[in-house]
């Protein structure tokens, strides 16, 4: 089994993510940065995508930043998915201006948070912030995230991650987010830097393909097992994926890591087509609330929302999933 409120795991006790869950039942994450971005206007048709605006326009990502947290949400993820060395550099940046930007995806996360303060006159707990760390399938921009068939090494993907991840580790985030990830390889590698920094928490979440599998086709139980005995995992689960695979993915994962909480954030339901970067379908909040109390009860211990939500899903959420008080 998961983690399930009452429990008491080590990973989870010694975690900053520990006084949501004993408080509240859940850590509640944000939703989609760039879905919020594209619905007030801004055109993300770039590479660098959402992390366009570090540079562009970064008070829109401090607005976006500030209507999660008003809807609920307990953790901000910051703007670096996209923000890679090489695809700043590929932009035009130089490398001293693309360290500041990644840099700058955290302090505006941290600024919206602390320019919030709600938390700080109502006697919530503080939120938390969550540096983001996308996989390489993102600097492609060609849909490779959800197919995880890079045809690459362990030490080019190495190369790839180390400068930003070394950046984002001596961030003032609270831990990292490593999103997306589509490649048994490519987390093995992410793991091996999260064990070269030892005082780094993350949490590791898959794009999949399936109820059982991550995009590349390895069973998403034996990429749980691979963090497993790592006190620096604080959770391993699931983004960007479809909300009907939720809940076989988390019995799986829970077959692989039975001590690690569950984190789940799941795209709207929509569908994405990856060659034409486009999406059909409806999203509807309050069934995807619905949804979550299913992926809480399952173990799901950090929840949220991922391509194709907004806000609203997340209100949605915070009143769906209330607090134990």
């Amino acid at each position: 089994m998961g983690y399930k409120s009452g429990e008491s795991l080590n990973v989870l006790n010694t975690s900053p993510i520990a006084p949501f869950v004993q408080q509240y039942g859940a850590l509640l994450l944000d939703g989609g940065l760039a879905t919020e971005l594209e619905k007030r206007g801004y055109d993300l048709d770039h590479p660098l995508w959402s992390a366009r605006l570090l540079r562009d326009e970064p008070e829109a990502i401090v607005a976006v930043h500030r209507a999660y947290l008003e809807a609920g949400a307990d953790c901000l993820i910051g703007a670096s998915y996209q923000a890679s060395i090489p695809g700043l550099l590929a932009a035009g940046t130089t490398r001293r201006q693309a360290d500041a930007l990644l840099r700058q995806s955290v302090a505006l996360a941290c600024r919206a948070r602390d320019e919030y303060g709600e938390y700080s006159t109502t006697g919530s707990l503080r939120p938390l912030v969550a540096a983001s760390i996308g996989p390489y399938g993102a600097y492609l921009a060609n849909g490779a995230e959800y197919r995880g068939d890079y045809g690459i090494s362990a030490a080019v993907l190495r190369d790839f991650h180390q400068p930003r991840w070394e950046l984002l580790a001596a961030s003032s985030a609270d831990l990292l987010a490593c999103e997306t990830i589509p490649s048994r390889l490519e987390a093995e590698v992410l793991l091996d830097l999260l064990q070269q920094t030892p005082d780094v928490n993350a949490w590791i979440s898959f794009s999949c393909r399936d109820g059982r599998h991550i995009s590349d086709g390895t069973p998403i139980a034996d990429c749980a097992a691979l963090m497993a005995d790592c006190p620096q995992v604080l959770a391993v689960g699931v983004n960007c994926t479809p909300p009907r695979y939720i809940s076989s993915l988390l019995a799986q994962i829970q077959r692989g890591a039975p001590a690690v909480p569950a984190v789940v954030y799941p795209n709207s339901g929509e569908t994405y087509r990856a060659d034409k970067r486009v999406w059909s379908g409806q999203a509807d909040p309050l069934n995807f609330a619905r949804e979550a109390t299913r992926w809480q009860r399952a173990g799901a211990c950090l929840i949220g929302g991922c391509c194709r939500t907004g806000p609203g899903h997340i209100a949605a959420l915070r009143q769906t999933l209330k607090p134990k008080t």
